[in-house]
């Protein structure tokens, strides 16, 4: 049974830092989507980073530069460092886990990740609050 278990969430003011720690536990499939979403009360899921096993790290463009995505492979544990903090920046966030689809393009294969409503596994979240 795959299991993920977000901490670190929390208050902090505003140009603050949090870490963001997901315990992914029974994830046994040899590719991954690991990815952070969040949502705030009244508007959708929004998808935050995204680092592949193919080595592909992605990022929303509200947070390039200012959040870091990482996975220790030896702990099973993804992180997600939250520098420069923001209101806007307040809400649910949640660690999640998919397989992916392998496609192949031409002579190499690309990982194809879900969106944010169909990754496979998912975490209860983490609430982030930032005050101005």
């Amino acid at each position: 049974q795959v299991q993920l278990v977000e901490s670190g969430g929390g208050s902090v003011q505003a140009g603050g830092s949090l870490s963001l720690s997901c315990v992914v536990s029974g994830y046994t499939d040899s590719t991954y989507c690991l990815a952070w979403f969040r949502q705030a009360p009244g508007k959708g899921r929004e998808g935050v980073a995204t680092i592949l096993s193919d080595g592909n790290i992605n990022y929303a463009d509200s947070v390039k530069g200012r959040f870091t995505i990482t996975f220790d492979s030896n702990k099973n544990t993804l992180y997600l460092q939250m520098n420069s903090l923001k209101p806007d920046d307040s809400a649910m966030y949640l660690c999640a886990a998919d397989p992916g689809m392998s496609i192949e393009v031409g002579p190499s294969e690309i990982l194809h990740c879900p969106s944010a409503e169909n990754y496979a596994y998912r975490g209860q979240g983490t609430q982030v609050t930032v005050s101005s």
